[in-house]
């Protein structure tokens, strides 16, 4: 794919993310995209043949994003609590944020029971996700800076209370105090044992 192709690419994704932010994701049609991009049919179905195939290109470019922070990371060679702490200080501002989140669209999507057949996004994040906490504790705890009998229980243990306080901020709502306390609690459990 050409650079002018991949920056019409780049542009209709980036479009069609504000258009699943306004209006969720079972909600947007193909013809939604084209009149946002402004582009004709054949234009946008020359890059996605269906809005499934869009929401994940989508996806995958805001998990890029958070990737892109995590290596600078391990590239200045910060430490794994140096890490972990960058992680859930990204999972905050998403929390936090009110405005300009897919967690609605996410979950639509993964709710969509239209076709069965599709992966189950959010499971492998959350899988994905798990397996790279439980590497970051289990050097922690080689190096030192973690006291953990169980690796991969804490990391699973740090990711339900993420998903759990992402549902609980679109349905009820929390504080920045209530995620920081949480945050808290979670690495004291690392730190202290």
């Amino acid at each position: 794919m050409g650079k002018k192709s991949e920056r019409k690419k780049q542009f209709i994704r980036e479009t069609a993310r504000k258009v699943f932010i306004e209006k969720g994701y079972k909600n947007v049609t193909m013809k939604d995209v084209v009149e946002a991009c402004e582009i004709s049919r054949g234009g946008l179905y020359l890059y996605y043949g269906s809005t499934t195939e869009l929401f994940l290109d989508v996806l995958q470019m805001e998990a890029q994003d958070t990737d892109d922070a995590f290596s600078e990371a391990v590239v200045n060679n910060a430490s794994p609590a140096d890490i972990l702490a960058l992680f859930l200080q990204e999972q905050k501002k998403e929390l936090l944020r009110k405005e300009d989140t897919l967690a609605v669209a996410t979950y639509e999507f993964a709710f969509d029971r239209e076709k069965p057949d599709k992966e189950n996004y959010l499971l492998r994040q959350f899988q994905e996700a798990v397996l790279i906490i439980e590497h970051l504790i289990t050097e922690g705890v080689r190096v030192g800076e973690f006291v953990c009998d169980d690796p991969h229980a804490a990391a699973r243990n740090i990711m339900y209370v993420i998903e759990g306080l992402k549902i609980s901020a679109h349905t009820m709502g929390v504080t920045e105090q209530t995620v920081d306390e949480e945050m808290r609690y979670l690495m004291q459990r690392l730190t202290n044992g």
